[in-house]
């Protein structure tokens, strides 16, 4: 509890404290297409300290200065790229991705969303919610038709769609050597997915524990779905010294995102211009002109991403795939995460907005933070609970013995009580 109010408090002192720059970017307007300016080795401007960073100046007038001395000259396309790139479908929800997504959908708290997914467990729609694993085992991934000739009786008109298509399409469902099974990164309990069973109890569900439950069942389906397909095309453009960067992405095959439709639709941004430009074609400047922007303070946390970022031992990890690879030791654990910050909530050191789930903390809760800095500060590293949760885990697994790791922990209660005692 004390590292998650750490975490809370530092990040408002952060935005708090937050003093906003402003900075002016450079972009060129090239015959039907823009790109922005960044600067590289070969810049006039490499390592000038009239940069703010590598794509702006800090004055507008440099700014200008950089516009006057080149907008006369010649540009030319240095470098058309086109690629295609394939993007998988993410992996499986445990309960901390899942608390974070119906967060983000349904702006409504961890503890309700694991009281949901508990009763959707109670009435067989879901297997167990308490899992960190976002993978099945192989002995489950073996079955894995069970769950889907179950899901075929479910009379959604959504859901039976997506399974017709599977049928009409032959999506193996063969998971065996694929990312969604892992044996190594199951502990007790697997991901959480749709059992196929229980589909009598789901009229009598309200309508967000259907629509949770509809989340699950998608997230299940889509991992059956191939790929979806992108066409790239990244474009290099050179005037004089000075490079110019622009590129476009579209959709070519849905694949999985049929199911999982992205919140942002993927804009084509002038994709069939870059596509006709050659390398070495000279293009007419139409325009340069600066574009003002500022750096932005961090946000806060919500119900959602500060149960995410305990997951990952303090970290809030925005990709996916990355967030899989570091986890290890996290604050809490998939049952505990979610009570903890409701204590918090209830004792009065934090508050979440019940419309946009933000969580800020209270005067008392800063005031107790003050208190334990200025006396115990080891207390607020999420790095110190994640690894006392390490040394349990390695108990757990008879990694270590119980009395070593409760000896190391005896000598630091010892250590931090010795020095409390002498500054009091």
């Amino acid at each position: 509890m004390t590292c998650v109010l750490g975490m809370i408090v530092e990040r408002e002192l952060e935005i708090r404290n937050f003093v906003k720059t402003k900075y002016y970017k450079i972009i060129g307007e090239f015959e039907n297409m823009k790109a922005e300016w960044k600067v590289d080795e070969e810049s006039t401007y490499f390592n000038s300290p009239q940069l703010y960073n590598e794509s702006g100046f800090k004055k507008e007038e440099d700014a200008k200065e950089f516009i006057q001395n080149i907008k006369n000259k010649i540009a030319i396309v240095e470098e058309v790229k086109k690629s295609k790139q394939k993007e998988n479908p993410p992996l499986l929800f445990n309960l901390a991705e899942i608390q974070n997504e119906c967060s983000k959908k349904f702006k409504i708290k961890s503890d309700e969303t694991l009281n949901i997914i508990q009763n959707l467990y109670e009435k067989k729609l879901v297997t167990y919610p308490r899992t960190d694993a976002r993978v099945l085992s192989t002995a489950v991934a073996k079955e894995i038709t069970k769950n889907l000739n179950g899901l075929s009786k479910f009379q959604d008109e959504e859901i039976k769609k997506y399974i017709q298509k599977m049928i009409q399409e032959k999506y193996s469902t063969n998971l065996i050597k694929t990312k969604y099974v892992n044996d190594s990164k199951i502990t007790d309990h697997y991901a959480i997915i749709p059992t196929g069973q229980g589909l009598e109890n789901y009229e009598k569900l309200d309508e967000l524990q259907k629509q949770v439950y509809k989340l699950i069942v998608k997230r299940f389906l889509s991992i059956f779905y191939p790929p979806a397909e992108f066409s790239k095309v990244s474009v290099t453009i050179k005037v004089d010294t000075e490079r110019f960067y622009q590129s476009g992405k579209v959709c070519t095959k849905q694949g999985y995102l049929e199911i999982l439709k992205p919140e942002k639709e993927t804009e084509e941004n002038n994709l069939e211009i870059l596509k006709s430009l050659k390398k070495g074609q000279e293009l007419r400047i139409v325009s340069m002109d600066t574009k003002e922007a500022e750096t932005s303070p961090p946000n806060r946390y919500n119900s959602g991403s500060i149960i995410l970022a305990m997951e990952n031992a303090g970290k809030l990890i925005e990709d996916e795939t990355l967030r899989e690879q570091i986890k290890g030791a996290g604050i809490g654990t998939s049952s505990t995460r979610a009570e903890i910050i409701k204590k918090l909530e209830k004792i009065q050191y934090i508050q979440i907005n019940n419309k946009t789930q933000i969580i800020t903390p209270t005067f008392l809760g800063e005031s107790i933070y003050e208190i334990i800095k200025k006396s115990m500060e080891d207390l607020l590293n999420p790095k110190l609970t994640a690894s006392w949760e390490k040394g349990l885990e390695m108990v757990a697994k008879k990694e270590i013995k119980p009395e070593e790791f409760m000896e190391k922990l005896k000598k630091f209660i010892e250590t931090k009580i010795g020095k409390l005692v002498i500054k009091m």
